[in-house]
């Protein structure tokens, strides 16, 4: 393995790094979400209390669609392909810009922000649009740090 070439990824910062595939959001999995999260709240019940609601039917928990994130991505091309242990560090800003009605369809699209070195690699950042099918305003917003070790 060579190493992660800086340079090379820095004159990619603001650039596109690909889009996801479409993703259904079913009220399977948002009920199974409230199970594992304990969050049961009413919004994210299918039935007359959500669909006489503010979104006119139950929406996807924010915590929901981003957790869908690591699925969204995943067929986004990586910055590189050569077998480096990639680790998430974690997120820097996240915002749930509008509810996602049970029965969208999600998918991610990755513009890369920035990239310093750190210790043994560098570290990247991609700012995640979680576009929702068939409207301007996307789901959410995402900044997400990978690292990246020779």
């Amino acid at each position: 393995m060579s190493p992660i070439d800086v340079g090379a990824l820095n004159s990619r910062v603001g650039e596109e790094v690909g889009v996801g595939e479409w993703f259904e959001v079913t009220q399977d999995r948002v009920n199974a979400f409230a199970d594992a999260t304990l969050d049961h709240q009413w919004i994210h019940q299918a039935g007359p209390q959500a669909d006489a609601g503010p979104f006119g039917g139950p929406i996807a928990h924010g915590f929901l669609t981003l957790s869908l994130l690591s699925h969204l991505k995943a067929g986004i091309p990586a910055l590189t392909q050569d077998g480096r242990l990639v680790v998430n560090y974690g997120l820097d800003r996240v915002r749930f810009i509008s509810p996602v009605r049970v029965g969208s369809r999600i998918r991610a699209r990755g513009v890369l922000s920035a990239v310093e070195p750190i210790a043994g690699g560098i570290q990247v950042k991609v700012t995640f649009t979680i576009e929702l099918e068939g409207t301007e305003r996307p789901a959410a917003v995402v900044e997400s740090l990978t690292r990246l070790y020779d």
